[in-house]
Formats: structure tokens, C-alpha cells, sequence
């Protein structure tokens, strides 16, 4: 079998091997990126992202309709098909998986279909489904195989009465009543769309709030929405057992003795890497007690030349943050410079309504030492916001008191994964707080969120300074 020499070999097409191979590609290097599927994007395009966001957009719909009821009453049928509630969302896939195909062949990469393995920590064989295998060797590889829904023992998935997030949208209909197990990104999500398309949802989670990785007063907006909603959320539960009951309802015992029964279940009790097959320990390679692959701040796996991102790494497990892992990884394989800092990659997660984060929390601020004020703009404030009837919303700005510098922005409202990049921008450019006041927004727009939200700031640091100069006198 003759070797096949690159620069950089990339394994799996979702969204963190796709921006290692483009990076790559970009920079001049020769690049294969190998994929098993016939098309590029994905568990992302494919099967997660786009089709959940497409049925998110029919909920949204819903709650704007039930909204408008003064005017014209609305009612979603029983009878209406899952499927049909996501639009056209095949032929969405397949455009966008097109766009990232012409992107490829545009920058050079070269795409390989097959299945790899490890042949040693410089090697691969990749095993096409019809003629000969290839044999590709490279000083760099960027593993980016994707995940799968965690399996427990306490949870046996059918994929019919208690499913998991690969097969939530295989259901026919919509149910009546849903459980959620866990209380992260994907649980949330699907949780907060089905309870706006009218199902009775139930969140069950160990944790005092869902979320809880977010700032406290995002989560719990999200929280108070969801609840709205006709959502429960019953946190600090440990599951005890999980069966059908061989007619129509799921059940889910609590270690507490309490019984929660629904027409269906979602486990969404995180993800392990998809990795069986790649012969890991040919290159040095294992598992984590959670079935994911260490890396450290670049994304360097424990064999020196081979790099991981995405799903496979673990948490937060989002497209913009694996795009952000495989962008660093390709880069730091070619022995270039990194460029801006992770924390400047935005975070979006569309829940209903949608959360948004970039840069630095309070939490995380006020962890590093830094004396801050927060400046708060809730979206009742907003004309937009009151035109959208998304008055609850809110816009966090954490503002260094010493230099007024900008070190992050938090948002919860319809709006919020578009308008973080305002803030995505302030952060790269270094601005200070002053520079939302002294710019103008388009009105109506929720962008003017920032403007007050800067005001606010610049209202206690004012206060602040003269507090400091009647405490000197």
C-alpha cells in the first residue's frame, strides 16, 4: 500500500475538523480530512443543530401565535406530523453540507471518504466502503470524530418510549407529556421547544438549576421562562430507576420514592467520544473515565503531533466553541500564532428564549480578582423588545472599574446568539465602556440593549469615583 504524505490529517467533518481542515488548508498546508459519512457537517448538520433549530423556529411561531390571541385565536393540531413541524429542514441540511463542501475544495483540502484507524501516532489506514484502503502519514493529526449519547444502566434507551438526542426527532407525533433527564445545553434546548410547542415537559436534574454552568441571573431567567411555559423543573433529584410500563406511560423513580410518568422520555445525560475503531492505543491514545480524550489549552492530546476537538474533548460541546478548538489546534500544529484568546469565541444556546455569552461572567471576573461594576439592560427597556414581546430579556456588560475596559457581555432574550457579536467585537477591538454610549444604534433595534447596559455601568463607576473622593476629603 503506497503512503500518502500530508501536512496535517483531519479526522471527522463536523464543525471543529472542518475549521482545522480549513485553517490548515488556508495557512498552505496539504491537508486530507477524512470522513466516514458520504456528506460533510456531521452529527452538527446532519442530525443535532440544524434540524432541532428548525423545529426550535416552528416553536417560536407558536408562541408568538398564542401571543396574538386578542386578535385571532390559535390552536396547534394534535395530529400534525414531527417531522412536518421542521420545514424543510432535508434540504437545509443538504445546502449547508454543499456550502462546506465548496468551501473545502475551494481552500484545497482534500476530502477522503472511509473509516480511519491508527496505525501508529504518525499513521492512519482509512478503509473506503468500496475499493482499496489508503494509507495517509502526517507530523499533525486533529482528531474531531464527534460523540453519542451517554448510555447508563439506569436508563435503557429503545429509541420509542425513552429515547436519547439522536432520536428525539424520530418520534411520529408530539406526545402529551415529555421527562428530560439532566439538565445541560441539549436537555434545556429540546426541554424549552417542546414546552413551547405545548407539551407538558419535566426536567429532571441533580443540580440546584439547569444551566448551572451559566451565570446565575441568565439561568435563571431561562429558568422563569421555561416554567412559563407550562415547564417543571425538579432539581437536586437522583434517579433511581427508569421503565416503560408496557402500555403508554414512561416512568422515572426517584431516589426521594416519588414517581414522575410521562408519554415519553429524553435521556440527555451527556455524550462519550466516538472513537471505537480508531485503535487509540496504536498511537498512545485513552479514554477518560468519561469516555472522552484529555487535551490541554491547545488542544494537544498526550501523544505529541496528535490534537483533539469538538465532542470528543467534552463540554460545553458547542459548534462555535468546537470551531473555535479546531481553529487553535491547526494553528498550533503549524507552529503558528494562536491569535486572540478562547474566551473571545461567542457561546449560543437556543433554548427559547435564547442565551448568548462572551468573554468573561462575573463569576469568572471576579475568580481572576478584578474589581467590576455590571451594567444591566433588561429588554422592557428596549422598543424593540416591547415591539417583539420579549420583554424579559436581559443584557449583562462586566466592565473592569479600573480602566473601564469591557471584559464580557451575557444575554438572555430572542436575539441574543445574533447581537453577542456586538459584544464579540467590542472585546477583539479592546473598547472601553464609553464607546457604546458614544455610538449610535440603529432604532428600534435590541442592539440599543448595549447602549443602556453601558449607561448603567458608567452611572456606578461615576458613583464610585465620587464616593472615593468624599471618602479622601
Amino acid at each position: 500500500m503506497k503512503t500518502e504524505g500530508y501536512d496535517m490529517v483531519v479526522l471527522g467533518s463536523g464543525p471543529g475538523g472542518f475549521a482545522a481542515a480549513l485553517q490548515g488548508a488556508q495557512a498552505g498546508a496539504r491537508v486530507a480530512l477524512v470522513e466516514a459519512a458520504r456528506t460533510v457537517g456531521g452529527a452538527c448538520v446532519h442530525r443535532g443543530t440544524i434540524p432541532s433549530k428548525a423545529l426550535r423556529e416552528t416553536a417560536l411561531r407558536v408562541s408568538r401565535a398564542h401571543l396574538g390571541e386578542a386578535i385571532a385565536r390559535f390552536e396547534l393540531r394534535q395530529d400534525v406530523e414531527l417531522k412536518r413541524l421542521m420545514g424543510q429542514v432535508d434540504s437545509i441540511c443538504r445546502a449547508h453540507s454543499g456550502t462546506m463542501n465548496h468551501q473545502l475544495e475551494r481552500s484545497g483540502a482534500l476530502r477522503i471518504h472511509g473509516r480511519a484507524r491508527f496505525l501508529d501516532a504518525r499513521r492512519v489506514e482509512v478503509r473506503a466502503l468500496q475499493g482499496p484502503s489508503r494509507l495517509l502519514e502526517a507530523p499533525a493529526i486533529v482528531i474531531a470524530t464527534g460523540s453519542r449519547p451517554r448510555e447508563t444502566a439506569t436508563v435503557a434507551i429503545d429509541h420509542e418510549h425513552i429515547l436519547d438526542s439522536d432520536s428525539i426527532l424520530s418520534m411520529l407525533y408530539l406526545p402529551r407529556s415529555l421527562g428530560v433527564l439532566g439538565g445541560g445545553v441539549v436537555a434545556c434546548e429540546y426541554a424549552s421547544i417542546f414546552a413551547n410547542l405545548g407539551v407538558a415537559v419535566t426536567i429532571i436534574d441533580r443540580a440546584p438549576r439547569p444551566l448551572a454552568f451559566l451565570d446565575d441571573e441568565i439561568s435563571a431567567c431561562f429558568l422563569e421562562r421555561f416554567c412559563d411555559a407550562g415547564g417543571t423543573y425538579l432539581g437536586e433529584r437522583e434517579i433511581e430507576n427508569v421503565h416503560f410500563d408496557g402500555v403508554s406511560r414512561v416512568e422515572v423513580r426517584l431516589t426521594d420514592g416519588s414517581l414522575v410518568g410521562n408519554d415519553k422520555l429524553l435521556a440527555a445525560l451527556g455524550r462519550v467520544a466516538n472513537v471505537e475503531g480508531l485503535d487509540l492505543e496504536r498511537a498512545g491514545l485513552e479514554k477518560t473515565e468519561r469516555g472522552l480524550l484529555a487535551v490541554d489549552d491547545h488542544c494537544r492530546t498526550a501523544t505529541p503531533g496528535i490534537w483533539a476537538v469538538g465532542d470528543v474533548i467534552g463540554p460545553p460541546a458547542l459548534a462555535a466553541t468546537a470551531m473555535e478548538q479546531g481553529r487553535r489546534a491547526a494553528r498550533d500544529a503549524l507552529s503558528l500564532p494562536l491569535g486572540h484568546p478562547p474566551e473571545m469565541a461567542p457561546i449560543g444556546i437556543y433554548t427559547v428564549p435564547e442565551i448568548a455569552s462572551v468573554g468573561l461572567s462575573e463569576r469568572e471576573a471576579r475568580a481572576r480578582g478584578e474589581t467590576i461594576v455590571i451594567g444591566r439592560a433588561h429588554f422592557d427597556e428596549v422598543a424593540r423588545g416591547r415591539i417583539n414581546g420579549d420583554v424579559r430579556g436581559l443584557l449583562k456588560l462586566i466592565v473592569r472599574s479600573r480602566d473601564r475596559m469591557v471584559l464580557g457581555a451575557q444575554i438572555v432574550g430572542e436575539g441574543s446568539t445574533e447581537i453577542v457579536h456586538v459584544a464579540q467585537v467590542a472585546l477583539l477591538a479592546g473598547w472601553v465602556v464609553d464607546e457604546f454610549i458614544d455610538n449610535v444604534f440603529n432604532f428600534p433595534t435590541l442592539a440599543e440593549a448595549y447602549r443602556l447596559a453601558a449607561l448603567d455601568a458608567a452611572d456606578q463607576l461615576s458613583q464610585h469615583h465620587r464616593q472615593r473622593r468624599e471618602n479622601a476629603a
